[in-house]
This record gives structure tokens, C-alpha cells and sequence, in this order.
């Protein structure tokens, strides 16, 4: 039975749950993990993590679907993609049958924080790595801890599918000091600055563009793009430095073999988007949520479908997913994993 939480507006907090996840990596070797009831970390002063930041993290739900099942959305994409992580940053890679174990244990463990079906909300679950071990010298730590927590959330942008407004950021999206964009598992304190100036100023989120021409759209703080052209066709940026979204490729998925649409993945200039119909940001956090209009220092931008209500196609493809992952709708295989 779900805790009594007014699940209509519980909005994108943190709140601690009843259990969490922890395994350590130490002498060569992961142990195999086990669930505490402590949310709180003590870490040394010198660990990884702090001195050289070496962390990544992950991010996805648990619902709770239409036949009272409680089920997580192709949670072994999360697990691949932080194994791409690990490898980037010089951390042992968490294996796939631990990382699952844990999203499995820690669910059923809050299985009363699961929001009851139909309410929009759901148990967000956080994976993460860190650098645990005392390190000095600029090399990676000795140690390493994998830890999983679940917060139950609702909607990661408020109002829902409210349309949104975006500003054409002058930063770039990847890490300064030519660092290079880590493909997954973003370090979203890149993009804190930009986001909050946003914020102040009366937007919702950042749209960067690509940091070599500033001409072709890449993606948003915290989102991938889905733009709709005015003869239905999707499209979707095509970039090697944007991350590899779950949302955006199950989205696609979607469009192409459910919906039977049109899809096109390839560079998006920055000067064609007045063209479409419609715009939309995806992830796991919005799933996919109705961009209005655009502002940068030449014009604003406005979509016809999406100023007042989500445009035909954005909603579609969220009414499907969702449908999909609440098991409205039958899931390609394997696409949904039944936490038992």
C-alpha cells in the first residue's frame, strides 16, 4: 500500500525513502551490495570524489502500471550507459547483473513509496558512483562506491505538459578547459549557470548549440530535442557531443514502428527550427514535454502547436510512452522490467 503522500502535488523534490543501496569497490572487486537504512554518507577529506570529482550518476522511475504490477522502464540501458560512463572516467565499470539487482532490491524495499496508478507521479531512482578512496595525486581513487536511492517525485517540470520556454544560451553545453563532453552520465554542474540565469530572467531551460559553429541545436540542460516538422515527420538532432538519451531513443522507437511516422535523425541548424510545428524536450524526468517558444538575441521563436496545450504529435507520443510504461499499451520485448 502507497504511503499517504498528496500525489497530485508532490512536485520534483528530494525525500528520503525507507531503504537505499550500497556496494563497494575495493581490492580489485565489487562486493555484492547490500540495502541500509542510513541516507547519510561519511566520506574522507582526500576521497575521489571531492578533490578530482570523479563521480557519475544515472537516472530512472518505478511505477506502478495498469494491472497493480510494480514495473521499471528498460532499466538495463541505464546500466550500459553508466558502464560507457565508468570506462570514460577511470572507474571499475558496475556490473549489469549488480546494477539491476540493486534497482530490484531497492524498489521492492520502498515498494509503499511507489505513487498508486493513474496518479502522473512515480519512485525516481538515483544510481550514482563515486570515488571513495583518499587520493592526492591526479590519478583515479583506490576506491569506489555505488549507492541507489528512490525519491517518489511527480512531474520534473510543473504544470505538467504545460508548454515551456527556452533561451538560446551563449555558454556551451560541454565542460570548459577542453574537457570534452562526457557522453553519458553528465555532470549537470556544467550547466547549473547558465540554467539559473535562464531562470531569472523568465525561461525554463537553456537550448545550446553546438560549440564549434554555434549554429546547429544540441540540446538542453537536462533534455533532448524532438522537433515536428509541418508534414508530420519527426526530427531529432543528430550530434556526437548531446547525450544518448533513453527517453529520445524509445521516443523514436515509438514513432517509427508503433505510430508508423516518419523520422529523420541529422543535424538541426539553428535557423530552420522557425520552420516546425512543434517542438519537444525528452527524458526520463519529462518524458516529453511541449516546448512554446524560443528566445534568442535575433528573434523569438514560437510554435504554432504548443503555445496554449501540447501540439497533436507531442502529445501522442507521450500519451503512447507513458501508456507503454504503465502497460496500457504492449511494450516491445523487454522494455519493461517487473520488480517482484
Amino acid at each position: 500500500m502507497s504511503k499517504e503522500i498528496d500525489w497530485a502535488n508532490i512536485g520534483f523534490s528530494y525525500q528520503p525513502t525507507s531503504k537505499r543501496f550500497v556496494a563497494v569497490y575495493k581490492d580489485g572487486k565489487w562486493n555484492d551490495g547490500e540495502l541500509t537504512d542510513d541516507p547519510n554518507i561519511v566520506i574522507n577529506e582526500c576521497a575521489g570524489v571531492l578533490q578530482y570529482a570523479q563521480t557519475c550518476f544515472e537516472g530512472l522511475k518505478a511505477k506502478t502500471s495498469k494491472d497493480g504490477k510494480i514495473v521499471t522502464f528498460r532499466p538495463d540501458l541505464n546500466a550500459k550507459r553508466m558502464i560507457d560512463t565508468c570506462e570514460r572516467l577511470c572507474i571499475p565499470p558496475i556490473p549489469e547483473e549488480l546494477f539491476l539487482k540493486a534497482v530490484d532490491e531497492v524498489v521492492k524495499a520502498n515498494a509503499d513509496f511507489v505513487p498508486p496508478y493513474g496518479t502522473g507521479a512515480s519512485l525516481y531512482l538515483r544510481p550514482f558512483i563515486y570515488g571513495s578512496g583518499p587520493v592526492i595525486g591526479v590519478k583515479p581513487s583506490p576506491e569506489y562506491t555505488f549507492r541507489l536511492f528512490g525519491t517518489p517525485v511527480g512531474s520534473y517540470f510543473s504544470g505538467g505538459l504545460k508548454p515551456i520556454k527556452l533561451m538560446v544560451s551563449d555558454f556551451d553545453r560541454a565542460a570548459p578547459c577542453g574537457t570534452g563532453h562526457i557522453k553519458a552520465g553528465l555532470n549537470y554542474a556544467m550547466s547549473m549557470y547558465a540554467g539559473q540565469m535562464a531562470h531569472s530572467l523568465g525561461y525554463d531551460e537553456n537550448m545550446y548549440l553546438d560549440s564549434k559553429t554555434r549554429t546547429f541545436v544540441e540540446e538542453t540542460g537536462g533534455a533532448n530535442f524532438l522537433f515536428v516538422t509541418k508534414d508530420g515527420t519527426i526530427v531529432t538532432p543528430k550530434s556526437d557531443t548531446i547525450l544518448p538519451s533513453i527517453t529520445r531513443r524509445s521516443l523514436i522507437t515509438v514513432a517509427r514502428d508503433v505510430l508508423d511516422m516518419k523520422i529523420e535523425e541529422r543535424p538541426v541548424s539553428f535557423e530552420e527550427i522557425k520552420e516546425f510545428a512543434e517542438c519537444g524536450l525528452c527524458g526520463t524526468a519529462a518524458v516529453i514535454s511541449p516546448v512554446g517558444m524560443v528566445h534568442s538575441e535575433k528573434e523569438d521563436i514560437y510554435f504554432p502547436n504548443g503555445m496554449e496545450n501540447p501540439g497533436p504529435i507531442t502529445q501522442k507520443l507521450y500519451d503512447t510512452l507513458t501508456g507503454i510504461q504503465m502497460q496500457e499499451i504492449e511494450a516491445p520485448e523487454g522494455w519493461i522490467r517487473e520488480c517482484k
